[in-house]
């Protein structure tokens, strides 16, 4: 096997365990290297650290074992049961409420650049390493070992995911059907309420599964009150508010298509006492003064890359600024935000700027982050990218 040689003193991340191996961390390569290719890490020393894929750019390797392993179909396969098993121990896995959960979550099940979700009997595959991606006909067979009838599809959703400087590429499309001839089934439930899933054309793998626990929090506080949704994309928010009992639910996002998929679901559930707008949401909030009683504020990440981070600050200041000010006396503010770069305390300061800007009390309830599907391993932070505040406005 191809060997990867650091340089001295670069090793110490590999043995508290964190998954990735920078490309200025290398001091040789033993061997012709493909991306993709699986490869052992040693130390100057020659001490064995972890095995993984190799990949051109800045992680130039992401770990999968820290023990010396043959990264076989049996071995694969025990890393896809024991993610199945962890969800069945969330009670996701075969619940009677709930048929649509994140399967694996890459670095958080000791799978870096692979990401499973699942609804309703069919898996959606997003790779964002070329070694996973040349091993999924692999995992296709172990996933049907593992779920057997309550896996019905498999579609792999790489192509924007798969590296863009990488020598292959992706394309869309599914990799196992149980009965070809059937059509897969597009609906599914998450605690009682009802979606539409467009993992072919949507965002991510077509729906936002991070947010299950926040909107189920949020259905807690809607009875009776006016809901106003922004950035809804395909109307999560808005289903569990109205679902809940809430008086109205407003719902606002720029792309026309988002809100065609947010009323698709409105009509899917039966609710009546729904608006939806297509409109900038900033422009829209401008007038809105003592409308709302509960404002949801989940922006697409304005931050991808540190080196517009302070841009992003500003955007989310604004954001908050503006829905702080507007919002009922007594009112409740659920905001997120899914930029990585933008970390827990820059965040928490960031809405508290908005805050003393706008000349409102605010008393902090809940913080908010991703549920355990999406589970973070310990030994890399960087897993933990959603962070959110529900706030009370006085």
């Amino acid at each position: 096997m191809i060997k990867i040689i650091l340089t001295s003193g670069k090793d110490h991340s590999l043995r508290r365990f964190h998954p990735w191996v920078f490309s200025g961390a290398i001091k040789k390569i033993s061997g012709e290297v493909q991306e993709g290719d699986v490869v052992e890490v040693y130390s100057a020393q020659n001490e064995f650290l972890g095995i993984g894929h190799y990949q051109i750019g800045s992680i130039a390797v992401r770990i999968f074992s820290f023990v010396q392993v043959v990264p076989d179909y049996e071995f694969w396969k025990s890393k896809l049961q024991a993610a199945y098993n962890f969800r069945k121990q969330l009670k996701l896995a075969n619940s009677n409420v709930t048929n649509c959960y994140r399967l694996l979550f890459a670095e958080g099940d000791g799978m870096p650049g692979f990401i499973i979700d699942y609804y309703n009997g069919t898996a959606v595959f997003q790779m964002h390493s070329i070694g996973m991606y040349l091993t999924r006909d692999v995992f296709v067979k172990a996933l049907i070992d593992i779920m057997g009838d309550q896996l019905t599809a498999v579609f792999d959703k790489s192509e924007e995911t798969i590296p863009k400087q990488a020598a292959i590429k992706a394309a869309n499309g599914y990799l196992y059907k149980k009965d070809d001839a059937l059509a897969v089934n597009t609906v599914a439930t998450e605690n009682n309420n009802k979606f539409y899933i467009d993992w072919e054309g949507g965002q991510k793998t077509g729906f936002f599964l991070d947010q299950r626990e926040n909107r189920a929090l949020l259905g807690s506080y809607s009875q009776d009150k006016v809901v106003l949704n922004t950035f809804c994309y395909t109307g999560g928010f808005s289903v569990y508010a109205a679902n809940s009992g809430a008086k109205e639910v407003h719902s606002t996002d720029i792309s026309k298509k988002a809100i065609e998929l947010t009323d698709r679901n409105i009509v899917l559930n039966n609710i009546a006492n729904h608006q939806s707008f297509a409109v900038d949401t900033f422009e829209f909030l401008k007038h809105r003064e003592n409308t709302y009683d509960i404002i949801v504020l989940d922006p697409p990440a304005f931050a991808k890359h540190h080196n517009v981070k302070h841009n992003a600050i500003m955007g989310y200041k604004r954001l908050n600024y503006e829905a702080i000010k507007q919002i009922k006396p007594g009112g409740l503010l659920f905001t997120f935000s899914c930029s990585q770069v933008v970390d827990n305390n820059t965040f928490n300061s960031t809405v508290m700027a908005a805050a003393i800007e706008a000349g409102r009390n605010v008393r902090v309830l809940h913080h908010l982050s991703q549920p355990p599907d999406h589970c973070v391993n310990i030994f890399h932070p960087e897993g933990e990218y959603l962070k959110g505040l529900v706030v009370h406005v006085e």
